[in-house]
């Protein structure tokens, strides 16, 4: 039987460590958040290789005394509590006494400090968890922690790291966060020696439009709410600005970036009536409360709370957001973005909701134009319509006898290509040669197609229908092995963070394999180059934008495994033919063909139906007949 035996010290901070410090990203904020609870007006930050190679953060804070330095790396020494009072109760941003200590056992790191009105300054070092003797050293007032080699003793954990644009991308949005939360602070960021941002001390709508965009300031609107001990502050953006993701949510409790499912749920809730299930609000919310209404001991990351009174805390934010997004009807006069704080000098206008930030619309026809015709000549329509559609029932033979090819096909979408061999059930065909699905004979209101089949009417949902086609194709060809993809003739690029481009950076080769080729252009630009030969009418920028997000999310391992599935409905849902597009009558014809021909296709991928029937009895009945 094995005895229990206490751990050693140095093996306890490295198990706590991979709880503090998950990735580079995680120990600067560690770091930062240091630098912030001294008192520091202006912070810098160097990353070497994505922060795997070095971490550097150094401020102008209070600094350490040399006594202190010691115990500055060692576990739950802390100067920010001392009871269980001031933990129910904490003010600043670290307090659990464990982050340096942490970093420290899994890196090479050295702490120099200089406190202010002191002579000089000292410096203590710790190699893998070991520390050496304080010695002085040369360093202006304030701080500066140096981490080299995260994880350089336990290979096993860095090799789960990503790659150097992975973690610089989770680096700058810890920056990114931390720095938006503190705009009286100045803030500079520099990767393998070149600035990337530079955070000058500037109002809170300064820094927000910094970080978030002009785009996004220019699409906001003010939050300004207050009652019983509880504020809450900052912008959110109108619900034309949405976006595909949550990238561009930052929700703050006392300073503190968290993400809290309350919270979200509240402003998603304020979001409903204006908004599609299937895009995020946008936003920056500050919400201050006593620090004992709220428990941040929840988590080692301190990224979640417990709100004391949850009810109350939702329905104050739910009501402050409502508020404003009630506020935006037409002809009136969009708030200003403020905050309470008067601009700087020189500052811009404060901007608005305009008008022209909403999308033009084009009108155009949703149906064909017909003219009616005399009772003898519609009566002579119908024996001829046969004769109409011969050289289409010719055509359509000669290609249901030829092998499916992905370049063989010149209708909507390239519809009859590849497509399964294996017909769903549908009804039998008539004994004179009429399809299932009959023959179209309209498009009603660009929504759905009218076809006359041998028992009666049938209706067609032509978007359901295509998603399913293509969704069925697109299976079939990754099966087989690569989705065969449709370079454009013009790439289009498309803004995106900098998460976004790291991931076409790490996984290009996944995405070419789904007919995705994607290159990143800048830090901020991706460049679509080709997209599946199916979904080649569809909108390229979404397309990439949504399975960008699901690799994010899931990796594309994962993605190509367990969620293959669910990433190919998404892409065929962007590639089908949208409502309103207009279709010739062959066009509509050829749908129904490969509606004949594919697996499934009587419902779309979320189960809805593609099609229905109404027999002549049905038809009879809506008009008495017979009666």
């Amino acid at each position: 039987m094995k005895r229990i035996q206490r751990l050693p010290d140095h093996l306890v901070n490295q198990i706590a460590a991979g709880e503090v410090v998950e990735r580079p990203a995680s120990a600067l904020k560690e770091m930062l958040e240091n630098s912030l609870d001294a008192g520091a007006g202006k912070i810098s930050v160097d990353l070497a290789q994505g922060g795997i190679k070095l971490i550097r953060v150094t401020d102008n804070g209070s600094g350490i005394a040399p006594d202190d330095l010691p115990l500055a790396l060692d576990r739950h020494a802390t100067s920010k509590i001392h009871s269980l009072s001031d933990l129910e109760s904490v003010a600043t941003l670290g307090f659990r006494g464990e982050g340096l200590a942490s970093v420290a056992s899994v890196s090479r790191l050295t702490l120099t400090s200089r406190p202010q009105d002191s002579a000089h300054a000292h410096q203590i070092v710790a190699i893998d968890g070991t520390l050496h003797p304080v010695e002085p050293a040369a360093h202006p007032e304030g701080t500066s922690v140096e981490v080299v080699d995260l994880y350089f003793n336990t290979p096993a954990r860095r090799k789960f790291l990503k790659s150097e644009a992975t973690e610089y991308a989770h680096c700058s949005a810890t920056f990114e966060r931390i720095a938006l939360a503190h705009p009286h602070v100045e803030f500079l960021l520099r990767h393998n020696g070149k600035v990337v941002q530079r955070l000058p001390a500037q109002t809170l709508a300064e820094r927000i439009g910094a970080i978030l965009g002009r785009d996004f300031v220019d699409a906001a609107l003010t939050v300004d709410a207050e009652a019983a001990g509880l504020t809450l502050r900052g912008l959110v953006a109108s619900p034309t600005y949405s976006k595909a993701s949550r990238d561009a949510q930052y929700f703050y409790v006392n300073g503190r970036f968290v993400r809290d499912k309350l919270a979200q749920h509240a402003i998603r809730q304020a979001f409903r009536d204006v908004l599609h299930h299937e895009r995020h609000p946008c936003y920056a919310l500050f919400l201050t409360l006593p620090p004992e209404g709220v428990d941040v001991n929840v988590h080692p990351t301190k990224i979640e709370v417990r709100f004391r009174e949850s009810q109350a805390i939702h329905q104050f934010v739910f009501h402050g957001v409502n508020k404003v997004l009630a506020n935006t009807v037409a002809g009136s006069t969009p708030q200003q973005v403020g905050f309470g704080q008067p601009p700087s000098d020189g500052a811009a206008p404060a901007p608005s909701l305009a008008p022209s930030a909403a999308p033009t619309l084009t009108a155009r026809p949703i149906y064909q134009q017909q003219s009616s015709l005399p009772l003898s000549v519609a009566r002579e329509a119908s024996a001829t319509y046969a004769t109409m559609f011969a050289g289409v029932r010719e055509d359509e033979q000669r290609l249901a006898n030829r092998p499916a090819l992905p370049e063989a096909s010149a209708n909507v979408g390239s519809l009859a290509a590849f497509a399964p061999a294996t017909a769903a059930a549908l009804p039998a065909s008539d004994p004179d040669g009429l399809p299932p699905l009959g023959f179209a004979l309209a498009q009603l209101h660009g929504v759905y197609i009218l076809s006359q089949c041998a028992e009666g009417l049938i209706l067609v949902d032509m978007h359901a229908a295509h998603e399913r086609i293509v969704y069925e194709r697109l299976k079939t060809a990754l099966e087989a092995d690569a989705i065969p993809s449709q370079p454009l003739l013009l790439p289009v690029s498309f803004a995106a963070d900098k998460l976004e481009v790291a991931t076409v950076h790490d996984e290009a080769t996944g995405m070419q394999r789904l007919g995705l080729d994607l290159a990143p252009l800048s830090p901020t630009q991706i460049a679509v180059r080709a997209v599946p030969i199916w979904l080649k009418d569809g909108d390229p920028v979404e397309l990439a934008r949504a399975v960008i997000k699901d690799v994010r999310e899931a990796g594309m391992t994962r993605v190509l495994t367990e969620r293959r599935n669910e990433l190919l409905a998404t892409m065929a849902c962007h590639g089908a033919v949208r409502a309103n597009r207009q279709l010739t009558l062959a066009e509509m014809n050829a749908l129904l063909r490969d509606m004949e021909a594919t697996e499934r296709s009587n419902q779309c991928n979320h189960g809805r139906p593609t099609w229905v029937r109404l027999s002549m009895k049905e038809l009879d009945g809506l008009f008495l007949r017979g009666r």
